[in-house]
Order: C-alpha cells, then structure tokens, then sequence
C-alpha cells in the first residue's frame, strides 16, 4: 500500500505583485496565550471591497495594456485589428478618469478568498465583504445587473447588484489573500463545460476538438480574448473554478509538470500551438484579423477513470480582476495602471476613412444606403436609433401574440442591443456598449414580419436564423466593437430618453441619438454574413 503523501492539486507559487496600500486602522495584533493572532475589524473588509471594485471597473492591468498596444505595433496585425486596439485603449483613457467605468456590463461581483486561520474576524466575512460591493455599485457611475427571482418565472433587480458570489476557504498563515473579478455576462455566457473521456487525451483528438471550441466562443464576449482551457478535473465544479482562476492569469505560477500524486500543471507548449490556432481562424480582434486571442492558459488537472472534464472559457477584454490581502503589514489592493494614455502610439493611428451613414431618414433610405456596401465595411451612424434588448423583446413579442401592433419606433428606427451604466451628472450618456446580438435572434424573423427590426446593431455573431431572416426581409446587422461603452458613452452618444417599459430600468426601451458611432456590415440582405465566411472557411 502507498503511504500517505497530501498534494495540494493547485499550488501556484507567489507572484512579484505591486501593491497599493491602502491603510492599517482596521488590523491590530491579538496575542492569545502563546500565539500572536491578526484581528481585522469587520470595516476593513467592506472597505477592502468597495476599493478592489471600484479599481477593476476603471482601470486596468499595465500587462493587459502592453498587450493591447502590441498589436497597434505589429506589422501582421489586419487593420480591424488595430483599430479595435486603439478603439480600446482610448476607452480605457476615458474610464481610467473615475466617471465611466470601461464596460457598461459592469457585471456579476465574484470574490475568492483564502484566510489564514492564524486571521480573527468575528463575524460573518461575507455580510461585511457584500457591503463593501454594495457601497461600490450603488455609489460609483455602474450597473446593477442581478436579478432576484419571485416564483419560477418572475423577476425583479435587485437594484443594487447584489448577491455578490463569495468563496472564503482556510488555509494556514497568518493573512488573507482575495482575488475580486467582475465577471460580464457576455464573457461568463461563453464559458464551456464538456465531458469527455479519456479517448480525448490524443493531439490527433484534443487539438481538433479545441479548434471547434474556438469557433462556437465566437466575437460576441469582446476579443481579444485570454483564453483558458482546463482538462481534468475530479468534479465538473473543480473544472469550472479552475478555469474560472485561470482566465484571470492567478494560476500563471503552477508548475510545467505534473507528478504522481496529482499535481495540477500549466502545459505552456500546448498554450503555444492554440495561440497560433486562434490566430489562423481570422476573426481577430472582432471584425477580422489575427488577435481573436492576447493570450492563452491550458492547465492539466488529475481526472477519475471515468470522466474527463474540459472546460473552456475566456476573459474578455474588461479584463477586472484585482487581487487582495490584509497582513500585519495593513490592506492592500494589486496596483492597476491609471496612465493608459501612455500606450497610445506615436504618431498617432489613423483608420480608414469609414462609409457615414445618415439615420435621420426613412428606414428604406437607410437599407438602400446599406445595401450598396459589402460586408465588413466600416461605418460612421449619426442620427437617432432606439435601444432594447432581452426583456423588452420578450414584451414587445408578447404584444404581437395578443394581437396588437409593435410600436412604431421599432419599425421606423435601427434598434441597438445595449442597456446602460448610470449617467454621470453633466453627461448624455454612462457608459453604454452593445449587449450579445446572439440573445436576440430568435425573436428577428417574427418582427421582421412586421417591417419592425431590419436594422440592427449589437456585438458578436448571429445565427442562420438572423441571416436567412434578413435575405428574406431585406434587413440588416451591424457589428459594434463588443469593449468600449466609456468611450461610445462620452464620445459619441449625445442625447438619451426613456420612451418605453420605464420599469425595467436599464432593460426599458430608449430613444438615443449618436454621432460617428463605429460599426461594421456583418449581414446584408442577400444573406452574406462576415462571420460565416470566416467559419465555412476553417470547416
């Protein structure tokens, strides 16, 4: 019989962090007989919170920048993909300011924590780490996106997005660690669990099957992405998590090999080679390139016979997570980069000069306007549009199955997948980027029926139902770049009113008028789809 030798499956070593240190009124030491125990007042955590939020909607990590900045530099990169870098980095100027946070998905409040047992709190660490998330979301320009069910089939938001998802484990020591992550759901949307089998573990086997996987995460969660990829696993909610840990790069120290006792491991050969695979498939960094990926992490965990767990998942290009600690030493947030400025290249990017299209006409003008141009052509929109998306195209649907007749805004104007941050005093707009187009397509052949929705702008790509709906009515979808909402909140969103299902909230139906809002022609009225070509292609 082996004895007994305990492995920590995920033992990732410490990282060089730069800190930002944030006080020490709320630790003291406790000496408790022999032993000197760190008492942290429940304030601290709150206070820990709110701050470890606030940071990760505004600002981001200088690796992620230096990433977005290489691809402005590399020669290879197409000129979509650069112009999705710039387009991001000058969001991230705007949000690093403080007023509009960098997506307008401010997303669902994830916190992961370990805490040393040699760590007195007395009291209930969740309740006090939730009032730190609650003071950050109702007090700062974000979003509440969580929704609290009634019965089955009722909802209402929570209007302050909590519940927050909090994990606290112990482990020994004297501090205690956090990682926060504010997830989007459009990221959180393409977040992939699959059960295989050990037939699975073959290059000829694993690296086709990845290949496929990388086609049905698509554009829609705002590439350039950092790709993680789990195998193994010995429950499906191990998998997950790891997968979870690893998109946000806290798993970046495990060790190169495994061992005979179940040591997880990154394969960084195999991170190489699906790297280079996300770059062969031409979708880039949105709207056709080589950047569908800044980045890739595979991690290799232990398995029982049985099963054989991948999971396959991605952060977005709101990369928030921040990490945390309270030490003797106080409390302390991961230092992120608040100069984005500095990235901006020298002399400065200049695109393509972009087909401007009028939205001041008729909706027939505008699809002839459209119909002369091929897909993948960049345009400039000024002019009004209405804003609606999931809940109020369940509503709008409804109406049409009680018989009565969709309002005329849907017919008469471009209808944009969004729901916004908070506006900020003296501003239009908060920040205000496109939602998922995929959520939407099941309703587009009902409405396009009516005349209603032929026009259409949101993020990602649609399904065959939106393309042949489209060839049929003569409609059309515009591709948004899927990242900067502080960007199109401040710059290019002038006016903002609430015409319609007031109760929903940032899910209510608005009337916008923009100016020099980018978008590209993904599906025209002859059934092409830019995305499509791209997918047949790779097969």
């Amino acid at each position: 019989m082996k004895s007994f030798e305990y492995q920590k499956v995920l033992c990732p070593a410490d990282k060089d962090i730069r800190w930002r240190f944030l006080g020490k009124e709320f630790i003291r030491p406790l000496s408790l007989g022999k032993r000197t125990f760190l008492e942290v007042k429940p304030e601290g955590l709150a206070m820990l919170a709110r701050e470890a939020f606030r940071d990760a909607s505004f600002f981001l990590s200088t690796g992620h920048l230096e990433q977005l900045a290489l691809i402005l530099n590399d020669p290879e990169a197409s000129a979509n993909d650069r112009f999705v870098a710039m387009e991001l980095l000058k969001n991230a100027a705007i949000s690093a300011g403080g007023v509009f946070p960098m997506c307008q998905d401010t997303g669902t409040a994830l916190v992961m924590a370990k805490k040393g047992e040699g760590v007195l709190t007395g009291t209930d660490d969740a309740f006090w780490i939730s009032k730190g998330v609650f003071e950050a979301y109702t007090g700062e320009n974000l979003r509440y996106s969580q929704l609290a069910p009634l019965s089955m089939y009722g909802e209402v938001n929570t209007q302050n997005n909590l519940p927050a998802q909090i994990d606290i484990s112990s482990v020994p020591g004297d501090h205690y660690d956090f990682l926060f992550v504010a997830k989007g759901g459009g990221s959180a949307n393409k977040t992939f669990l699959y059960n295989k089998t050990a037939q699975i573990l073959a290059p000829e086997e694993l690296l086709p099957f990845l290949a496929k996987s990388l086609g049905e995460i698509g554009t829609s969660a705002c590439p350039p992405y950092h790709l993680a990829v789990v195998v193994g696993g010995m429950s499906a909610e191990y998998t997950l998590k790891t997968l979870k840990l690893a998109s946000t790069g806290y798993l970046d120290s495990l060790p190169d090999r495994g061992n005979g006792n179940g040591q997880g491991f990154r394969d960084k050969s195999l991170e190489t080679e699906i790297l280079e695979m996300s770059r062969s498939l031409g979708l880039g960094a949105q709207f056709g390139g080589k950047y569908f990926c800044h980045d890739v992490r595979v991690i290799r965990l232990p398995r029982h016979g049985a099963s054989c767990f991948i999971g396959v998942g991605v952060s977005c290009s709101a990369h928030r997570n921040i990490l945390g600690r309270i030490c003797g030493e106080g409390l302390f947030l991961e230092a992120l980069d608040r100069d984005p400025a500095r990235f901006f290249p020298d002399p400065a990017f200049e695109p393509e000069e972009a087909v401007s299209i009028d939205l001041n006409q008729s909706m027939d003008a505008i699809r002839a306007c459209l119909s002369k141009l091929k897909v993948a052509t960049r345009v400039m929109l000024n002019g009004p549009l209405v804003v609606a998306r999931d809940i109020a195209h369940a509503r709008l649907k409804a109406m049409l199955e009680r018989g009565e007749s969709l309002p005329s805004y849907f017919r008469d104007h471009m209808v944009y997948y969004a729901g916004p941050a908070k506006t900020p005093a003296g501003y239009a707009s908060g920040s205000f980027g496109p939602t998922t187009a995929g959520r939407m397509d099941p309703y587009v052949p009902c409405f396009q029926e009516q005349g209603a929705s032929l026009v259409m702008l949101a993020k990602g790509n649609r399904s065959s139902l939106v393309r042949e709906s489209c060839r049929k009515h003569g409609g059309f979808y515009l591709g948004s770049i899927g990242g900067p909402a502080a960007r199109l909140g401040r710059d290019c969103i002038t006016k903002v009113d609430m015409i319609d299902f007031k109760d929903l909230g940032m899910e209510a139906v608005y009337r916008i008028e923009v100016r020099d809002f980018p978008a590209f022609v993904i599906v025209d009225d002859k059934g092409n789809d830019f995305y499509e070509s791209f997918l047949v292609q790779k097969g």
